[in-house]
Order: structure tokens, then C-alpha cells, then sequence
């Protein structure tokens, strides 16, 4: 067993490992045969770190210490490539506590953007579950598959080009649905259709205007339990000369909006 676990923790080729070497010097990258990474701090041989554990110690050959870390969900969402602006980590993770999503589940997540969202909901849903993601846009879905399969969860993915204000969905009965689009108001009507009964809807929307039209469909479509919050996140700063907040941290992104859904309608018993 010891064993296995030193085996899990054992850094290979093409693994994702967190380069730290300072909070403003950290880089996500894949770790390949002949790779060297330059900094003001100096040149890394990475190649080396393969086969040694993740929180491996090396030295820049300016003789600085850079460190082998796993890396959180949160990096990879944050440090994915981008096309559009992207769910904040301090949002997403209270929306993934507020819904029952899990490994086998089956999740919709409208407007595809950049990926980070997906790639966190089929991080999560793994390994036998599977997250449908819809965009409308090529372009988006071509860069989310490339950031999602550098992460190594494209399997649990299916992509969907696809207009949901102009189509319907191609699932039924799923376990939850994430919505970031400018209009969700205009698709609620149809997740009322492929939500399963008592199951979790939730979109952000970055204008209040948004969250009111957002919340009269949901009520108009049978969802209850309907809440909105904001997160405001600040980091403490802790050093010798004293601890206290940072200046400046991460205020306003998004209007989070959750709903479960009731059966209304003879066709959903």
C-alpha cells in the first residue's frame, strides 16, 4: 500500500506539476523530456523532476530553490488558456457545495467558454460521470478541448455546438446545470425539461438587471428555493512585522444565482 501511494505521488512524463519558486513566480506546466524554463531567478531543468515525488526541492542553476507541487483545481481553472473571462474559483466553489454533483454524475454546462468551469465539473463527476457543454462558438469549444485534454479529464466531456436560445437540449434527466451566458433567462423554459425533479440549476450573471429577469423564469418555471449571494474574497497578509488584509482583493465577478427544481407538470411523473 505504501508503495502504491509513492507510486500515485511519483511525478511522470507529461504530468501537470506547479513550478513554485515565489508567490509571483509559479508556473503550471507539463512536464516533458528536455524541458528547461528560464526566470529572472534562473534557468530550470525539468526534465530532472521526472520520477522524483510531487514537493520535490530543486535549484535554479542561479542556485534558487523551486518546488514540485500538485496542482489545486484552482490553479488549473485559473491558469487555463483564454479565450473569455472565466468563473472565479471563490464563485464556483460554493456553487459546486450548493448542488449534489458528484463522480458519476451527469452535468449540463451552458456556455463553454474557455473551458475552466468544464474542466472543473469533469474533474469532479469522474470517473464514470459525464459533463455535456454547450457553446455556440467553435472557436471556444476548439481551445476548451485543448486546455481539458492537458488536464486529463476530456473523457468525462461531451461538446455540444449548439444554440441552446435557438435548439433544445440532446440530454434528459441530468443531475445539474450550470448556466454562463448573458441571457439566462431566455434557455430557463427548457432546463425545466432535462433537470431532474428536485435537482440544482445555478447561473452567475455579472449585472443585477440580469439576476432579476434570471429569477422571475425560474419561479415562473417551477423551481423554488431560489437564492442569490455575492463573494467577496481578501487575503491575509501574514508576516513578522504583523498580520493584516491585503489592500486589495477580489470584489464583485458575478451575482450567483442557485434554484432547485419541482415537478409540475403530468409528464415529469
Amino acid at each position: 500500500m505504501d508503495q502504491l501511494r509513492k507510486d500515485e505521488n511519483t511525478i511522470k512524463k507529461n504530468d501537470l506539476v506547479l513550478i513554485y519558486l515565489d508567490a509571483k513566480r509559479q508556473f503550471l506546466l507539463q512536464i516533458t523530456e528536455k524541458l528547461k524554463v528560464s526566470s529572472d531567478l534562473g534557468e530550470m531543468i525539468l526534465d530532472e523532476v521526472i520520477g522524483e515525488q510531487f514537493g520535490y526541492v530543486g535549484k535554479t542553476h542561479l542556485d534558487h530553490e523551486f518546488y514540485c507541487l500538485r496542482p489545486s483545481t484552482a490553479d488549473l481553472m485559473l491558469k487555463v488558456k483564454r479565450k473569455t473571462t472565466i468563473v472565479y474559483p471563490k464563485d464556483l466553489g460554493y456553487l459546486l457545495l450548493e448542488t449534489a454533483v458528484g463522480p458519476g454524475s451527469r452535468v449540463i454546462d451552458i456556455g463553454t467558454g474557455s473551458g475552466a468551469l468544464t474542466l472543473a465539473l469533469s474533474k469532479l463527476v469522474a470517473p464514470d460521470g459525464m459533463v455535456f457543454s454547450y457553446d455556440r462558438r467553435e472557436d471556444f469549444i476548439e481551445n476548451a478541448k485543448n486546455n481539458i485534454e492537458r488536464a486529463g479529464y476530456l473523457k468525462n466531456v461531451t461538446f455540444r455546438q449548439r444554440d441552446i436560445a435557438q435548439d433544445d437540449f440532446l440530454e434528459r434527466k441530468v443531475d445539474a446545470i450550470f448556466i454562463d451566458i448573458p441571457e439566462p433567462w431566455e434557455i430557463i423554459p427548457k432546463t425545466s425539461k432535462v433537470l431532474k425533479g428536485g435537482h440544482h440549476l445555478v447561473s452567475w450573471s455579472p449585472n443585477i438587471e440580469q439576476v432579476k429577469r434570471t429569477v422571475e423564469a425560474l419561479r415562473h418555471e417551477n423551481f423554488i428555493r431560489v437564492r442569490v449571494n455575492e463573494i467577496l474574497e481578501r487575503e491575509i497578509l501574514v508576516r513578522q512585522q504583523g498580520v493584516r488584509p491585503r489592500e486589495r482583493g477580489i470584489t464583485h465577478t458575478a451575482y450567483l444565482v442557485k434554484a432547485q427544481r419541482v415537478l409540475g407538470r403530468q409528464d415529469d411523473r
